[in-house]
């Protein structure tokens, strides 16, 4: 008795993209039109899949150009632009045998792949260090050196300490290590990369539970930029604890 259609399609909906060749020879017999659609559907996500896996290649660029280097780590911030909440930066040293595949920009994922990316970073890297610097320290110091500051911070938390950074087009004042700055290093390095999504997203957890303290500004979705409905909010009423006050001084 023939294979129901409905099966089949079943079956190519939830077999995972590196087992599709499988399935492709399985039913490449069938002339029914729908297990035809099947197959070219999955010889899509194949040929897809194989250049997701072309590109993060690529992006093995530096970390192959260091190999002599032990310890590479990509180091990366998120909110140095926002009227409140703090500049997250997120450190990040990868195996060299790491298989994680989709790492980039964070700015160009959507949320729910940085939930999954993080996931998996925070299970396979080597190390991984996150530091901060708060509202009070951005308006005490200035945005850049709050940004250095955090940046040191997130080395400093790392379990293994790195012998070469890769950094996203600043060198970090304070650092013995060498460092190399790549202008939008977050989409040419993997490592660069990694430390984005770490960073990003641990920033925006931390603006989604700042949401709930003070619901008037919309932090949940504008993270603390300058949308309307944030400027609304300030100007109704009033900073935060977590407004950073040298960026605010036009709206209040």
């Amino acid at each position: 008795m023939q294979e129901k259609l409905s099966s089949i399609r079943e079956r190519f909906t939830h077999t995972p993209t590196e087992g599709l060749q499988e399935l492709i020879l399985l039913y490449q017999e069938d002339e029914r039109a729908g297990v035809k659609l099947e197959i070219e559907k999955a010889r899509k996500r194949l040929l897809q899949l194989q250049k997701e896996k072309e590109r993060t290649a690529a992006l093995w660029k530096y970390e192959h150009q260091y190999r002599e280097y032990r310890s590479i780590c990509g180091i990366d911030e998120v909110g140095r632009g926002p009227l409140a909440g703090p500049v997250v930066a997120g450190a990040v040293i990868l195996p060299a045998d790491c298989g994680i595949l989709y790492i980039n920009d964070s700015k160009k994922l959507s949320e729910k792949k940085r939930e999954e990316l993080y996931k998996e970073i925070m299970e396979q890297a080597v190390a991984v260090g996150i530091g901060m610097a708060a509202p009070q320290r951005i308006d005490e110091i200035n945005i850049l050196n709050a940004t250095y500051e955090a940046m040191r911070e997130a080395i400093s938390k790392l379990s293994v300490p790195p012998d070469i950074l890769l950094n996203d087009a600043v060198t970090i004042p304070g650092i013995n290590c060498r460092q190399v700055p790549i202008i939008k290093g977050d989409a040419k390095s993997i490592s660069i990369g990694a430390a984005s999504i770490i960073a990003k997203v641990t920033r925006d957890r931390m603006m989604v539970e700042y949401d709930g303290i003070f619901p008037e500004y919309g932090f949940a979705s504008n993270k603390g930029y300058g949308s309307a409905e944030h400027i609304r909010g300030l100007k109704e009423y009033g900073p935060t604890p977590i407004h950073r006050r040298s960026f605010i001084e036009n709206f209040i």
